[in-house]
C-alpha cells in the first residue's frame, strides 16, 4: 500500500471538525519550524562569530609572538656579541660601559647591561635613566639577589645565554577591566650570557635585564595593543604585565558550542626558556542577540511572514513548480548552445536548414534569420567547391555518413575560407521517427596549420642534422634499434648500433646493454632513475678511432623519446685538427721555456761569474800559501788539514752553483711528481740571490711549516720564482730605492681560494709598482716594459702557473695616494688539507 493513499484514506475517515483543527495545527507546526529554524540561525551566526574572533585573536597572538620572539632574539645576539668582545679582551670595562648605555638608550625595554666576574662582582653596569635608584646595580656589588645567582649558576654550567625571572617585590596596576582594577608584578627578565677567559675557561656573565612591561609596549604592534586586552603570564600564569579582562558571563555560556566567550588565546613568547606566556582577550564590542529588541522585532517579523507564506504556498504551489520547471529547461537549453564551440545545424528531410546554433552563426559570420530556411546552395558554400558539396549533400540525405567525418572548406560571410571537419547523424524525434540530420562542424584551420608548421619543422630540423660536422645518433636501452642517425654517422659507422655501443664503451660511460637491467629494476619501484638521468648534465670525452684515424670529442647524455623510451642521444666531434694545434702548441711552449731560462741566465751570467770568482779565488789563495809555507817548511799537519778542507769546501761551493746553473737551463721533458716546498724556494732563492746581490737589493723569505706536497713540475716553478724574483730586482734598481728601501720578500703560506687548499707565492718589491695602462697588458706575448726586454716571461709565467691549475695576479702597493710597489702572486693547488 503506497503511504499517499493511506494519508488519503486516514483524511477522509475523520470528521470535519478533527480535519479544521489539522488544517489550522499544520501551519502553526509550519510557524514554530520557521521560528526554530531562525533561532538555529541566529545560534550558527553567533557561533561562527566567536570562531572567526578566536581565528583573529590567535592570528594576532602569533605575529605578536613572532615580533617578541625577534626582539629577543636581536637583542640576545647584541648582548652575545658584547659578551663575545668582552671574553675576547677586544674591550675593556671603559668600552663596555659606552657600548651598554647605546643598548640601553636604542632599546626601551633594556633597562639594565651589567659585567659581572667569576666572584659574582659587578665590574661595570648600566641602568636606563627610568630605572629608580635603589633597584640600579652598582659597580663592586655582589650578585646575591633573588633568583640571579641561580641563573648565574646555571649559565656557568652550561656555558651559554640563559633566561630567569626576577620579582623585584612591587607591584604595578594595570589597565581596569570590567569594573575592577588589575594587579600584576613588576618582573623583570634577565639574561645571563657566559664570558670565557683564554684559556675557554668560566670568566663571569654579561647580565641583561630586560623590563617585561616595556617589552611587551614595544614589542607587540600598536594596532595589536589597541585592539584586544594584551598581558604578558609567568609559567605559573600569573599576569606580570598588560592587562586583563574578568570572564563574562551571558545566556550564550549555557548554549552548547560557546564555550569562550573571552575569546582570548595563549601561546610562549619563546622556545628559549624564557618562561614567558603573551595572552591576547578581545574586548566586548557588541551585546548578546537574544537580549536585544532586535531579535524579538525579527522573530515577530518572521511570524507573520511565514504566517502569510504558509497562506499564499498552497495557491501559488503549481504555478511556482510549472514556472521553475519550465525556466530550468530553457536555461540549460541556452546554456548548453551557448556555450558550445562546435557549430551545430539541423536539416529536415527536404534539406533545408531548420535550425543553426551560436557557434555555427560565430563561425561563419551569417546571422540565424539568413540561414534557417535557406536551401542548398547554402551561402556559406565556396562558389568553386559547390558541386562537390552537392553532391555531399545527396550522399548525407541518402543515408551515406562517414563515421569519421569528412572536411570542406567553408566561405564565411566577408568571403575569407576556412577548413571545417562535419559529422552528419540522423535526427530522431520522440516518437522515434525521423526528421532529418543533425550536422556539427568544427574549424580545423589552426590544427591544420600547426600540422603544416611541424611537417616543415621536422624537415628543417633534418637538414641541419644531416648538415653537422658532427654525428649524432640516438639508441633506445634494451634494443638493438637505432632510433635516429644523421648522415655523418652512417658514412662512418654505417646504419646499425654497432658504432652507437663502441663509442659509448671506448668513453667509459655508462653501457646502455648493462644499465638496461639495472634501471628496469630501479624504476619499476620508484620510477626516480629515469628522471634523475634525463636533466643529469652531459659526459664528455675525448676518444681515438683507429679505423677512421681520427680523434673525437664524445658528448652524451639520457632523454625520452617521443614514444616515452629512455634513449641515449652520443655526438661524435671530429677534434683531430685541434689536438694536433694543441700538441704543437704544447712543444712551443717547452721551447718558449727552455729560451726564457737560457735568457734568465744570459742576463745572470756577469752575476754568476762573480759569484764563482769568490769560491775560485779563495781555492788559489790557499793553494799558494800552502805552497809558500811547504817550500819554507812552515807548515804543519794540521794546519795543512784545515786549509786542503778549506779548499775541497770552495771547489765543492762551485761545483754546486754550477749544479744549480745547468740543472736550472737543461731541457728536459715536464715532470710532474710530489715536490717539496721548501727545497724548490730554496733552490730558487740560491740562484735569485746571485742577481740580487749584484743589485745590492736585499731578500727575505718565508716558508710557512708543514706545507703538503705540490704536484708540479719543480723546474718550471723555481723558473716562476726566480723570473719574479730577478723582476722585482730590476723594478727596484729602475726607481733608485736608498739602501734603506732596497728590499724583497718572498711569502710562501697555505691559503684557501674558492674552496680548495692551495699553496699561495708572494713576491713583493718596493719600486714603483705598475702603470695602469701596463696592467691590461701585463702577460701578453711580446709587451716588455723594459727597453731591452723579449716580453716573455710573465707570458710564460702565467703559462706555467694555469698548467699546474693554479692563477697568477699583480698589484700596486699603495702608502696613502703614493705607490711603494708591487705584488705579484700565484697559487697552486695542493688537493689535500693543510696542517699549519
Amino acid at each position: 500500500m503506497k503511504p499517499t493513499n493511506w494519508w488519503r484514506r486516514w483524511w477522509k475517515r475523520q470528521n470535519p471538525v478533527r480535519q479544521d483543527r489539522f488544517a489550522s495545527l499544520a501551519p502553526i507546526a509550519s510557524v514554530l519550524l520557521f521560528l526554530s529554524a531562525i533561532v538555529f540561525s541566529f545560534w550558527y551566526l553567533r557561533v561562527e562569530e566567536i570562531d572567526r574572533e578566536q581565528e583573529a585573536v590567535k592570528r594576532d597572538v602569533e605575529y605578536s609572538q613572532q615580533r617578541l620572539r625577534l626582539r629577543l632574539l636581536e637583542r640576545q645576539e647584541q648582548i652575545m656579541r658584547l659578551a663575545r668582545d668582552a671574553s675576547n679582551k677586544d674591550i675593556d670595562i671603559k668600552e663596555f660601559t659606552r657600548r651598554a648605555e647605546s643598548l640601553v638608550m636604542k632599546n626601551p625595554e633594556l633597562q639594565t647591561v651589567a659585567w659581572v666576574d667569576d666572584k659574582r662582582k659587578i665590574l661595570a653596569s648600566q641602568t636606563a635613566p627610568s630605572v629608580l635608584v635603589s633597584q640600579k646595580w652598582r659597580v663592586g656589588e655582589v650578585l646575591k639577589w633573588g633568583e640571579s645567582e641561580n641563573s648565574y649558576s646555571l649559565a656557568r654550567d652550561l656555558m651559554q645565554p640563559v633566561y630567569s625571572q626576577e620579582d623585584d617585590g612591587s607591584l604595578s596596576i594595570g589597565s581596569p577591566g570590567a569594573g575592577q582594577e588589575n594587579y600584576a608584578r613588576n618582573v623583570v627578565l634577565q639574561l645571563h650570557t657566559p664570558l670565557t677567559n683564554s684559556q675557554g675557561r668560566f670568566n663571569g656573565v654579561v647580565m641583561a635585564e630586560y623590563a617585561v612591561e616595556s617589552l611587551l609596549r614595544y614589542g607587540v604592534p600598536t594596532e595589536i595593543l589597541a585592539k584586544y586586552a594584551v598581558s604578558l603570564l609567568d609559567s605559573e600564569g600569573n599576569l606580570i604585565a598588560g592587562q586583563t579582562i574578568p570572564k563574562r558571563t551571558s545566556i550564550w555560556n549555557f548554549v552548547p558550542g560557546i564555550v569562550n566567550q573571552n575569546n582570548e588565546f595563549e601561546v610562549p613568547v619563546s622556545p628559549v626558556g624564557n618562561g614567558l606566556i603573551l595572552r591576547a582577550q578581545t574586548w566586548k564590542t557588541s551585546q548578546d542577540l537574544v537580549g536585544s529588541g532586535l531579535f524579538w522585532l525579527v522573530s515577530s517579523l518572521s511570524l507573520l511572514t511565514a504566517w502569510m507564506l504558509i497562506g499564499n504556498w498552497r495557491h501559488t504551489r503549481k504555478r511556482q513548480q510549472t514556472q521553475k520547471e519550465l525556466m530550468a529547461e530553457t536555461n540549460f537549453r541556452r546554456a548548453m548552445e551557448n556555450s558550445m564551440l562546435t557549430g551545430m545545424r539541423a536539416l529536415d528531410m527536404e534539406g533545408r536548414i531548420t535550425y543553426v546554433n551560436l557557434a555555427f552563426c560565430q563561425m561563419t559570420g551569417w546571422q540565424e534569420n539568413e540561414l534557417i530556411g535557406a536551401v542548398a546552395p547554402f551561402p556559406y558554400w565556396p562558389d568553386e567547391d559547390r558541386d562537390q558539396l552537392m553532391a555531399r549533400l545527396e550522399e548525407e540525405m541518402s543515408g551515406k555518413q562517414i563515421a569519421g567525418g569528412f572536411q570542406v572548406r567553408v566561405k564565411r560571410k566577408n568571403n575569407s575560407i576556412f577548413d571545417a571537419r562535419l559529422y552528419v547523424s540522423p535526427l530522431i524525434d520522440a516518437m522515434g521517427q525521423q526528421t532529418g540530420w543533425m550536422t556539427s562542424m568544427t574549424d580545423i584551420t589552426e590544427p591544420n596549420r600547426v600540422r603544416e608548421q611541424l611537417a616543415a619543422s621536422y624537415e628543417r630540423f633534418t637538414i641541419v642534422l644531416e648538415a653537422l660536422d658532427a654525428s649524432v645518433s640516438v639508441a633506445p636501452l634494451g634494443s638493438a634499434e637505432l632510433l635516429f642517425a644523421n648522415k655523418l654517422y652512417r658514412q662512418w659507422f654505417g646504419t646499425d648500433t654497432n658504432g652507437h655501443l663502441s663509442l659509448v664503451e671506448k668513453a667509459g660511460m655508462l653501457d646502455i646493454r648493462n644499465a638496461e637491467l639495472e634501471l628496469d629494476d630501479v624504476d619499476a619501484l620508484a620510477g626516480l632513475p629515469t628522471e634523475s638521468l634525463t636533466v643529469a648534465p652531459a659526459e664528455r670525452a675525448e676518444i681515438y678511432v683507429s679505423h677512421l684515424s681520427k680523434w673525437l670529442e664524445i658528448r652524451t647524455r639520457y632523454i625520452n623519446w617521443a614514444d616515452g623510451r629512455l634513449a641515449q642521444l652520443v655526438i661524435a666531434t671530429d677534434i683531430t685538427t685541434r689536438r694536433q694545434a694543441e700538441e704543437l702548441a704544447a712543444q712551443q711552449a717547452e721551447r718558449a721555456q727552455n729560451a726564457s731560462r737560457l735568457i734568465t741566465m744570459g742576463e745572470m751570467a756577469s752575476s754568476v761569474a762573480h759569484e764563482l770568482n769568490q769560491p775560485l779565488t779563495a781555492i788559489t789563495n790557499y793553494c799558494n800559501g800552502m805552497l809558500s809555507r811547504i817550500k819554507g817548511q812552515q807548515i804543519e799537519e794540521k794546519d795543512l788539514v784545515w786549509a786542503l778542507e778549506k779548499t775541497a769546501h770552495q771547489a765543492q761551493r762551485a761545483g754546486q752553483i754550477i749544479h744549480r746553473i745547468r740543472s736550472f737551463v737543461k731541457r728536459s721533458e715536464p715532470n710532474r711528481t710530489e715536490s717539496d716546498v721548501l727545497t724548490m724556494v730554496n733552490e730558487a732563492v740560491e740562484l735569485a740571490e746571485i742577481e740580487l746581490r749584484r743589485r745590492n737589493v736585499r731578500l727575505s723569505h718565508y716558508v710557512a711549516s708543514r706545507l703538503p706536497k705540490l704536484q708540479v713540475d719543480p723546474i718550471l716553478i723555481e723558473q716562476v720564482l726566480v723570473n719574479l724574483m730577478k723582476n722585482a730586482a730590476e723594478s727596484i734598481d729602475n726607481a733608485e730605492r736608498p739602501v734603506g728601501q732596497r728590499h724583497v720578500e718572498l711569502r710562501v703560506v697555505p691559503k684557501v681560494v674558492d674552496q680548495q687548499n692551495t699553496v699561495y707565492f708572494s713576491v713583493t718589491d718596493t719600486g714603483k709598482g705598475l702603470p695602469p695602462e701596463v696592467m691590461d697588458r701585463l702577460y701578453e706575448a711580446f709587451f716588455s716594459t723594459k727597453s731591452e726586454g723579449m716580453g716573455i716571461g710573465l707570458n710564460l709565467c702565467r703559462t706555467i702557473v694555469e698548467s699546474h691549475k693554479g692563477r697568477i695576479a699583480a698589484e700596486n702597493l699603495y702608502n696613502a695616494d703614493e705607490v711603494v710597489g708591487c705584488c705579484f702572486s700565484f697559487w697552486i693547488p695542493s688537493g689535500g688539507t693543510t696542517l699549519i
